[in-house]
């Protein structure tokens, strides 16, 4: 379709759909720049929903409007670009196609009842395309794929299906393929229909396809049929083919519809969108459409997740009926200073209207800091966005999305549902962000405010984590990667004016006696009036690891009263949590208090306190003071062609490898002791050394002694602070 002119992204009346089953629900899952938000433009060129297309490079793309992505030039955020195509209203969600931003696009998945793979005919498929394959089909969702620049030199359509095909299985099968390549690139053969569908005057022109492409038609739509039959289980239809019968295209498109549904079969669709370089017709976009509409699942064929009462007990049944119990779930939080927090909200039964009380159920995740939650809140304007456009709307009916304004206390995976019953969704489970990044406000203005901006970042992203480290003094923001981590400090600049620095990570060390002290502790101050009084001797000895504080009592005759005795062990228990050398806490001690004076008038509790910290302190002079690492049970899950190169890391690291094994689909699992120090930035480095395939998981397991050149850089370093 030729451009018309005009702005990108204008938007006339937003769409509604009826019923739910006018309705699909569409995720676009692929590798950045395998070309999904090109592909949005396209299609909402095609169906008139905009005037013209965006481009990616110019930033004016409807789906990457932040200000972030404009920058960056790729998409960080999940998107919704709703449109009309017939009496079918699809909602487009696009996703992210960086790892790091995989919170986004396993929202995404959450909200849509099929996923679109985009994949591009140059570039073809990437470890986290086949590791989101693997998603999808866990969950049983049905999913289709799209090879795009099939119009470019390197592109090779018939090779990326064969590709496909061996790795996401023999359901993968073409629907069309491309009359054509590069700059030759003509148009596409529809095997269903078998007509040519000729683009090359710019505009589409229905023919009979060329005499040379009928033997490759004929052998390629018998593989088709016969695969869209099978995975749809249709016998009857099996029989009428089989005896030769030429069987109506309509009747072979229900069953595809079946197919797809079933999550067993993966039709492939081939486009081309000009861009750059290549200035050709769009190529694709028509036939993709009436596949998504007459080919992918309603929200009626798609199993609802897990639901029950706020209070627990058995799952209810809740079905996809407008007329139902009200069950729908925030797929994705964004804050505004301006505008406030607006809710994206798929609407699972029954029906949304605006200026309505709704109870709001939240699951808790206080170790990313949200709050469990359990409240009532007023609906405020339903609209339905395009980009930054935000269009109203009279309601949203099961099986649709929305944006919801003013819910203030609603956060990404939240539940609303009736207040008279209130429900639960089941969650969708999110990966743990394992990227510490320590920041600092720039300055006491910037300080004050930031505690409210990160307030807002964690509603709104559940793959982050807040956690402020009473040891170390340190904000750290837990981050799926460094990318993860630039968009987040990026957003406290820009959208809160909060301005921050990256300081370096501490990690919690801590100290232990290295052999067996006796200390002096004496607290004598006299400078007129009442004074203190306080002496104490006591015997330091190591305990093993991880038995901590051991304090016993051997005064004999009264030296020390029994009222100062408490106020010694506080003493001491204060001076351990203080250090007594590199101002990290001591561990794993024993301490005998086993003699001491006092003075009948000057003694006091404070004094004894005193007493104790010192007498620790002056043991600590008398041997060496061992300083402790924490250290991690790390399980690494890699591709089978990793495990050399991974264990050798974790060995260089100072890691102990302590076993392997391996786990279906060709991959292994390594479990590793490895030090904190080792593993700050490791879901950074894994990822690059398996090519974004591996992933880990960590487990605090003890304290051990670190070793004496590091030791003494950490204690040079506390000197200098």
């Amino acid at each position: 379709m030729a451009d018309r002119g005009g702005h990108p992204g204008a938007a006339g009346r937003a769409p509604e759909a009826g019923r739910p089953d006018r309705v699909r629900n569409v995720a676009l899952v692929g590798h950045s720049g395998a070309g999904k938000t090109t592909l949005v433009e396209a299609m909402l060129a095609a169906t008139g929903t905009i005037q013209r297309r965006g481009r990616v490079e110019d930033g004016s793309t409807v789906s990457d409007f932040d200000e972030v992505e404009v920058r960056q030039q790729r998409s960080v955020n999940l998107a919704l670009a709703p449109f009309m195509f017939g009496d079918v209203k699809v909602n487009l969600i696009d996703t992210p196609g960086y790892a790091d931003f995989v919170g986004d696009l396993r929202a995404g998945l959450r909200a849509a009842d099929a996923a679109l793979f985009v994949i591009s005919a140059v570039d073809g498929i990437d470890g986290l395309t086949r590791l989101l394959w693997e998603e999808c089909a866990a969950v049983g969702m049905p999913r289709a794929v799209v090879i795009t620049k099939v119009d470019q030199q390197r592109g090779d359509f018939d090779d990326v299906v064969l590709t496909c095909q061996d790795v996401f299985g023999e359901g993968v099968l073409p629907c069309y393929f491309p009359v054509g390549a590069g700059d030759e690139l003509k148009g596409l053969i529809g095997l269903l229909t078998q007509r040519c569908f000729d683009y090359s005057s710019g505009e589409r022109v229905e023919c009979d396809p060329d005499p040379s492409f009928l033997d490759q038609i004929e052998e390629q739509r018998g593989a088709l049929i016969e695969g869209i039959i099978q995975e749809s289980e249709d016998e009857g239809l099996m029989d009428r083919y089989l005896a030769g019968e030429d069987i109506d295209v309509k009747a072979l498109i229900a069953d595809l519809e079946t197919a797809v549904a079933r999550g067993s079969f993966y039709p492939v669709l081939a486009t081309s969108v000009p861009h750059g370089d290549h200035p050709g017709p769009v190529i694709g976009i028509r036939e993709l459409l009436e596949v998504i509409t007459q080919a992918f699942p309603s929200p009626l064929e798609h199993r609802i997740p897990p639901v029950t009462a706020v209070t627990g007990g058995p799952p209810k049944n809740i079905e996809c009926d407008p007329d139902g119990p009200l069950v729908a779930e925030v797929v994705k939080t964004t804050s505004d200073p301006y505008v406030g927090r607006i809710s994206l909200v798929r609407v699972f039964s029954g029906t949304l209207r605006p200026d309505t009380v709704v109870h709001v159920s939240g699951h808790g995740l206080e170790d990313r800091g949200h709050e469990d939650h359990d409240v009532d809140e007023r609906v405020g304007a339903l609209t339905s966005p395009l980009g930054k456009a935000q269009r109203t709307i009279s309601a949203c009916r099961a099986g649709d999305i929305c944006a919801v304004a003013k819910l203030s206390r609603a956060e990404s995976g939240d539940t609303l549902s009736d207040p008279g019953t209130p429900l639960l969704m089941a969650p969708w489970s999110m990966p743990d962000p394992l990227l510490p990044v320590a920041i600092r406000a720039h300055s006491k203005a910037d300080e004050d405010k930031l505690g409210q901006a990160l307030g807002r970042l964690v509603a709104e992203d559940p793959t982050l984590r807040l956690e402020n480290n009473s040891e170390t003094r340190q904000l750290v923001l837990w981050c799926m990667g460094e990318a993860h981590a630039d968009v987040l400090i990026d957003r406290l600049r820009t959208r809160y004016g909060v301005e921050v620095e990256r300081v370096d990570l501490r990690v919690p060390l801590r100290e232990t006696f290295g052999g067996p002290a006796p200390g002096l502790g004496r607290h004598v101050k006299q400078s007129g009036g009442h004074g203190q009084y306080g002496i104490c001797h006591i015997d330091v000895e190591p305990l093993a690891s991880g038995e901590g504080f051991e304090f016993v009592d051997k005064i004999v005759g009264g030296v020390v009263p029994r009222q100062f005795i408490p106020s010694v062990e506080k003493g001491l228990r204060q001076q351990m949590g203080r250090g007594v050398t590199t101002g990290y806490p001591l561990v794993d001690i024993k301490v005998t208090l086993r003699d001491g004076k006092a003075h009948s008038v000057d003694s006091s509790d404070m004094a004894f306190q005193a007493a104790g910290a010192l007498a620790l302190k002056d043991a600590a002079t008398k041997v060496p003071v061992l300083l402790l690492e924490p250290v991690d049970e790390v399980a690494v899950l890699v591709s089978d062609d990793y495990v050399g190169p991974v264990m050798s890391d974790l060995t260089s690291r100072r890691g102990r490898v302590l076993g392997s094994e391996s786990v279906p689909g060709g991959r292994t699992m390594i479990k590793a002791e490895v030090p904190q120090l080792e593993i700050i930035r490791y879901a950074i480095d894994l990822r690059s050394m398996s090519q974004g395939t591996g992933s880990f998981s960590r487990t605090f397991l003890r304290y051990e002694p670190l070793p004496t050149h590091l030791a003494d850089k950490v204690a040079a370093e506390s000197r200098d602070d």
